[in-house]
């Protein structure tokens, strides 16, 4: 199984990075530690992603960045409300993983690597940062493999989370599904204003 997340800004200078598959935080879905059943495990669990995502399209969201303090572990926006991590934290929770307890545990003992360091924090909150684009960037670089960029829709695959540099400074992002759409990539699920919508603008 791979998680993965892809860079990939809307404007000219676009990136892209994957990373591999984060046995330790997942293992706790996996069937069996063979790898025959490993393998087919794997997949499983990534149909499984993929499904909870395309189902989060089906949803009415409106798109609100405010802070809200939440429960934890498992807590959650209303559920009405939300921004694209969100939808990325619903997905990953349908299928078990908690992304707000395993990102705060992974900042507590590593603050330093994210950037809220940078902002002059010194402790992780939360409540909001599982929320945020950068935070699971780093998150996910921590417990994964970096891959080469390419413009390539075969090297996208179906469960790979993908980042865009919106500009300005704003990040954004997606979870890639299994439907292909007419650019002959496969479609993307994301709420980028509008609610969770699944769309054919990987490279766009």
């Amino acid at each position: 199984m791979k998680w993965m997340w892809a860079a990939m800004p809307r404007g000219s200078s676009k990136r892209r990075c994957a990373l591999v598959f984060l046995g330790p935080l997942l293992s706790h879905v996996l069937l069996s530690a063979q790898p025959s059943s490993d393998a087919l495990s794997r997949v499983r669990f990534l149909q499984q992603l993929v499904n909870a995502a395309v189902e989060r399209t089906r949803h009415s969201v409106r798109y609100d960045p405010a802070y809200v303090g939440i429960p934890y572990p498992n807590g959650d926006v209303p559920a009405d409300t939300g921004v694209c991590t969100d939808e990325i934290i619903r997905a990953y929770r349908a299928v078990g993983v908690d992304l707000q307890k395993e990102v705060y545990a992974d900042m507590k003992q590593n603050f330093s690597s994210y950037p809220e360091k940078a902002k002059g924090r010194s402790k992780p909150d939360r409540n909001i940062d599982h929320r945020r684009v950068p935070n699971l960037m780093v998150f996910f670089e921590r417990k994964g493999e970096s891959l080469p960029a390419t413009r390539r829709a075969e090297d996208y695959k179906p469960g790979d989370l993908v980042t865009y540099d919106l500009g300005g400074g704003v990040p954004h992002i997606a979870i890639v599904a299994d439907q292909k759409g007419a650019s002959g990539a496969y479609k993307i699920v994301h709420n980028i204003g509008e609610g969770p919508k699944m769309e054919d603008v990987l490279f766009r």
